[in-house]
């Protein structure tokens, strides 16, 4: 028998969120993919092997929450129970099954007309948002005394919102307009159940009296003085219960970890029993420290080699150890690239893509390093849970390119030189000048400095939507992901 250690075979996976996009006039009919310099996504791609994904089915508009669930496995059409449990789950609420629990947004409402003049009362909250939270958190309803209301701050205007009682039911509208300048809705019951008729009236009586603390709290008075967007009412949507679920390292034989600091994202983790990762400075907006995420998940890869990170415990103020011996599989969540499609600026996408490449380059050198020791063989996978193309400013059923490879053929790819000169040094997100026009950034002829030919797998060499329907896996369904990442992973090293 031989004595040889054979190699941890370990996959970091890497879901750029609003990753695809549509071609753009101002940048000569090119996609942001396709107009950005992406030395190693572009490597990732000529090293492995190609596709087309539609997230959940082809010409579906997907929410980032549906398409998680169904790349990692989970048909959202069976399992999906709405994201504000996701939402609440992830701001570090502990839910238990018969809570209710909604993903919502801090907003401003006139009194007067009942109109929500704006969905977002300030996307930069982060000071007052867990003050006001920290008000509503442990509220009480007068004409519901037998419920508990618990109250988190998320991120940006966002909080999670849990009901615990009984009677609850999922099934209720919530009282978001989903559009500035319209009326305020009230929760309705979605079917003729006594449960959730309570329910919508118990939520309805929650909204007046979140509303009710909100405009006599000093945050709002401050701000009114100031000239700023009073934030005086909560609106409510995406009702929803806890999934019950088979944990994912059950179902795909995986130990999963995850760095997403965006709570939806966070929260669904938590419910597929994915243990969250803590990763100082990601933000899961345009601040965010994308090297403290990249080197997060290359230490859970690499443990025991490296120490790996502390984890987070809904319901709890204290992290705790993660698996001293490390994770199979590390999801690594982006958010700003779907900020920027939300946004429309399509020169913050360009930029954003270029700085997701600078910082996998310093994964990949992360991973390399211990690569090179011999105990571990690593993977890298690339694709977006959906499109959010600047031209519409919101979720869009274009396809999403899929890529993955072996670290040691993108290492041949791009060469073991570049990764060893790669900076570590952490970088922020490049900002936009008022005013600036691509053409001042983007030159109009090719941008990509690199040969046309793929270093090993199928014939694409580069990573967007146009050429990812060149590659050997051709157009399939995000059910169908996770199968085709366990089976790279078990390829012999002369048949990839």
């Amino acid at each position: 028998m031989s004595s040889t250690q054979v190699p941890k075979k370990r996959v970091a996976f890497v879901l750029i969120d609003g990753l695809a996009d549509v071609s753009l006039p101002r940048l000569g009919y090119k996609t942001p993919l396709q107009a950005a310099k992406l030395p190693n996504l572009d490597a990732i791609a000529s090293a492995g092997v190609n596709g087309l994904m539609d997230p959940v089915e082809v010409g579906l508009a997907c929410g980032s929450d549906t398409a998680h669930l169904s790349l990692l496995g989970y048909d959202p059409r069976v399992y999906y129970r709405g994201r504000g449990a996701f939402e609440s789950m992830g701001a570090g609420l502990a839910m238990s099954p018969g809570d209710i629990a909604f993903k919502s947004n801090f907003a401003t409402l006139d009194e007067k007309t009942g109109i929500v003049t704006s969905r977002r009362a300030d996307r930069h909250f982060e000071e007052e948002g867990p003050l006001l939270c920290a008000a509503l958190d442990g509220m009480k309803l007068p004409s519901f005394p037998q419920y508990e209301v618990r109250v988190r701050y998320a991120t940006e205007h966002r909080c999670g919102v849990v009901v615990k009682g009984p009677n609850l039911s999922g099934n209720i509208s919530g009282t978001d307009p989903l559009k500035d300048n319209r009326l305020l809705l009230k929760a309705e019951a979605l079917d003729d159940s006594h449960e959730a008729r309570n329910t919508a009236a118990v939520v309805n009586e929650l909204s007046k009296e979140i509303t009710k603390i909100l405009v006599s709290h000093p945050v709002n008075a401050k701000r009114a003085a100031e000239g700023k967007n009073i934030a005086n009412v909560v609106l409510l949507r995406g009702c929803g219960i806890r999934i019950e679920v088979t944990p994912f390292i059950n179902r795909h034989g995986l130990r999963p970890c995850m760095v997403a600091p965006t709570k939806i994202i966070a929260g669904l983790g938590l419910s597929l029993g994915i243990d969250i990762l803590d990763a100082p400075g990601a933000t899961g907006d345009y601040r965010t420290l994308l090297t403290s995420k990249a080197s997060a998940i290359a230490k859970a890869l690499s443990a025991p080699l490296q120490s790996c990170p502390r984890v987070f415990v809904p319901g709890e103020d204290e992290l705790k150890a993660g698996r001293s011996d490390g994770y199979d599989f590390g999801f690594l969540h982006i958010k700003a690239i779907d900020d920027a499609g939300h946004d429309k600026a399509s020169i913050l996408k360009v930029k954003a893509l270029e700085a997701v490449d600078k910082a996998l380059g310093q994964l990949a050198r992360l991973l390399w390093e211990a690569e090179s020791t011999g105990k571990f063989q690593f993977f890298l996978c690339v694709t977006g849970d959906h499109s959010t193309p600047v031209e519409y400013g919101d979720h869009s059923f274009e396809s999403v390119p899929f890529t993955i490879c072996r670290l040691k053929d993108f290492v041949g790819a791009i060469g073991e030189s570049t990764i060893s000169k790669t900076s570590l040094d952490p970088f922020p997100i490049p900002s936009v000048k008022s005013g600036e026009d691509l053409l001042d950034d983007l030159e109009t002829e090719e941008r990509r400095d690199k040969c046309c030919q793929a270093y090993s797998g199928d014939s694409v060499y580069e990573l967007n939507e146009v050429a990812a329907a060149k590659g050997c896996l051709g157009r399939f369904p995000g059910g169908e992901m996770m199968g085709i990442v366990k089976k790279f992973l078990n390829l012999d090293a002369g048949t990839a």
